[in-house]
């Protein structure tokens, strides 16, 4: 693995209600304090998720200026070649230059495919031919295996298509053994595939939701992970500092091993975030 300098980053996503909004912006500085190499902004897939998450892009700008670099998320489900292209004007006029694109899952309540896309690497070549090199695109990355995929081999293949589209780093979905990160990095460079792969890092809090999450997404949460965390239910502060020191733990070895980086899924809440931030003296 690469040993170049690594890139922290933090996510959260785009809020659906003026409250949420409004907390969002209540954590907007503390979390640029920690100054991530940049921010991401997921996109949901209902109709409109695309607009939500310009809107977050828009307030981002606007409130910090170019002094923060801003990763907008792009999904498959839905968008027509028109309205990528539309986001792709809009993020240029806002001196954007990262995009995190993805298949994205399909809504509750739909059960066929829309769109002008199937799969992220045919959004990634579009992009691509739309803007040339314009954008750093990062794609998604699976180190347990997506969920829909027959097998491992056809989701390796898979990422391999999305590199050769025109990839230049992956995110991984989060996980809580490093070793499955391991082998997939090592399994993509047998493919010819060598992009930087950055882990996706959970912190563990709710951790009843955060199963249900786990079971949908298909990551696995080792049995003596699960078993400490019911064990320490009734005590919520014990078990919240436990949570943070497994993730600490895990960031710890992750970079050992030689990992690109770090991106962190705040899930629109900075205190999880910072603590581990500060222990693992990234800021």
């Amino acid at each position: 693995m690469a040993r170049a300098r690594p890139i922290f980053s933090l996510e959260f996503f785009a809020p659906k209600t003026p409250d949420g909004a409004a907390r969002l912006r209540r954590l907007w500085p503390g979390l640029a304090a920690l100054t991530p190499a940049y921010f991401s902004v997921t996109c949901a897939t209902d109709e409109a998720g695309p607009e939500r998450t310009l809107r977050t892009v828009q307030e981002l700008r606007a409130h910090f200026g170019p002094a923060v670099d801003i990763a907008p998320h792009l999904t498959c489900v839905g968008s027509s070649r028109a309205s990528v292209r539309r986001l792709l004007t809009a993020y240029r006029s806002l001196a954007v230059r990262h995009l995190v694109v993805i298949r994205g899952d399909l809504p509750p309540g739909m059960r066929e495919w829309s769109g002008d896309f199937s799969h992220a690497s045919e959004l990634v070549a579009f992009i691509r031919t739309e803007t040339g090199d314009h954008f750093h695109v990062e794609v998604a990355a699976h180190p347990e295996f997506h969920p829909d995929a027959p097998s491992a081999d056809a989701d390796l293949a898979s990422f391999k298509r999305k590199a050769a589209a025109g990839a230049t780093s992956a995110l991984t979905q989060y996980f809580y053994n490093p070793d499955a990160y391991v082998h997939f990095v090592e399994s993509c460079s047998r493919l010819g595939v060598t992009l930087p792969i950055v882990p996706g890092i959970m912190p563990i809090t709710n951790f009843e939701r955060l199963a249900r999450f786990s079971e949908a997404a298909g990551v696995e949460i080792p049995r003596w992970l699960r078993k400490r965390v019911e064990g320490l239910a009734p005590d919520p502060r014990s078990a919240g500092e436990f949570g943070i020191d497994v993730v600490t733990r895990l960031c710890r070895r992750l970079l050992e091993v030689g990992a690109p980086g770090l991106h962190f899924y705040t899930m629109n809440s900075a205190e999880p975030v910072r603590t581990i931030w500060t222990r693992l003296g990234l800021g």
